[in-house]
């Protein structure tokens, strides 16, 4: 497994995930939520992700707040599947019908679930 320095990460998180953070050895986002059922949403759906990719991140969990982080247990730093995961997660966590107008998607009575 090839390690990341730290430049490489910073880069990358500059690039796409601006609002993730180095932590050195691992890379954190804290997602702020509407409340206990989006929080529980949030953890089912990085949950479903990391189980996919089989890539598992720790995970903090509190009332309106997810708190992500991912690093290679095995490798014992971070690694390219740590960026590609939190890419996914950033991906589908980020995604809102509502912000597309022309989506068929679309909902007006569809409820927030990270508040921006």
């Amino acid at each position: 497994m090839i390690f990341l320095v730290e430049t490489e990460v910073d880069k990358y998180l500059q690039k796409h995930l601006l609002d993730w953070t180095n932590e050195g050895i691992s890379i954190c986002r804290r997602y702020k939520t509407t409340g206990w059922q989006s929080t529980l949403m949030v953890v089912n759906a990085v949950a479903y992700l990391a189980e996919t990719g089989w890539h598992h991140p720790d995970l903090e969990v509190s009332f309106d707040l997810v708190t992500v982080r991912f690093t290679n247990h095995d490798a014992g730093g971070l690694t390219q599947k740590d960026l590609e995961m939190a890419a996914k997660v950033e991906q589908l966590l980020s995604w809102s019908p509502n912000e597309d107008r022309d989506s068929a998607l679309g909902n007006p009575y569809n409820k927030t679930i990270i508040n921006r």
